[in-house]
């Protein structure tokens, strides 16, 4: 018989973030897989494109408007989730935001507030209702799952200027560990993902600076900015059966970049 783990027909990945940038590399590659899908965004015409070329890849896909700073809107959207998919497998709390700042001393509190707001806010509240319907189903004897929050290489350097994205994104370390821990009773694992240089929406000023391009990039070991495509496999295989003891780790694809 043939090893087949990385099949994942018959499950459910839900993606927020999942309209573009790392998020819909991560939904591509996990449809592909056969795995459905359901993607989480606050733009609905960037939903409605993805949901599209999402399609192709023959699996169910629901695309949902959601603000994941919004507690009410994560915890309706979830259950609408599972009424339309039937369950829901695994998550990858995906949706964030960068504001960086001239210097800390200079950074505004409305600027902390709303970093917070979806990048550590958002995934607490993605999380504790994923962490709900997985934790019923087990109780009804269907066990099972995976959590994923994506965090940032921010987490473990000192990013200069982000301060307030930093703290978010070390903080959902914490937070995966702890879910992890607390749910492996469950069947439920959690795992978080550590992007380096990635060329998304959020890096197009660094992607466009000379500068950057002159004394970044060649310090990355493999020589390139990372695309949304290389967090596919990780992707998949944290959703799937091959990662079934695989929980509370911090993974890191960054091309090299952290120990260079």
């Amino acid at each position: 018989m043939a090893y087949a783990p990385f099949n994942l027909a018959g499950k459910v990945a839900l993606v927020t973030g999942g309209n573009r940038g790392i998020g819909l590399g991560m939904a591509t590659a996990l449809a592909q897989s056969g795995a459905d899908i359901v993607i989480w965004g606050s733009n609905a015409e960037r939903n409605q494109a993805a949901e599209g070329e999402l399609l192709k890849h023959g699996v169910r896909v629901k695309a949902q408007t959601v603000d994941v700073s919004d507690e009410s809107q994560v915890a309706e959207a979830m259950v609408e989730a599972v009424t339309a998919m039937g369950r829901i497998d695994s998550v990858f709390a995906n949706a964030g935001v960068g504001f960086g700042s001239p210097s800390f001393v200079d950074m505004q509190t409305e600027t902390y507030r709303k970093i917070l707001a979806v990048n550590l806010d958002g995934v607490f509240f993605t999380l504790r209702e994923a962490c709900r319907h997985m934790v019923d189903r087990a109780k009804s004897g269907d066990p099972g799952g995976s959590l994923v929050g994506v965090a940032s290489l921010a987490a473990i350097e000192g990013a200069a200027r982000n301060e307030a994205y930093a703290a978010t994104k070390g903080a959902v370390i914490s937070m995966i560990k702890s879910v992890a821990v607390e749910h492996a009773r469950y069947g439920v694992r959690a795992n978080a993902i550590l992007p380096g240089w990635i060329a998304t929406d959020m890096t197009a000023g660094a992607q466009s600076a000379p500068a950057f391009a002159e004394k970044v990039i060649p310090r990355v070991p493999a020589r390139r900015w990372g695309e949304p495509a290389d967090f596919g496999g990780m992707a998949v295989y944290l959703a799937s059966d091959a990662s079934s003891y695989h929980s509370g780790d911090t993974l890191v694809i960054d091309g090299g970049y952290s120990i260079f």
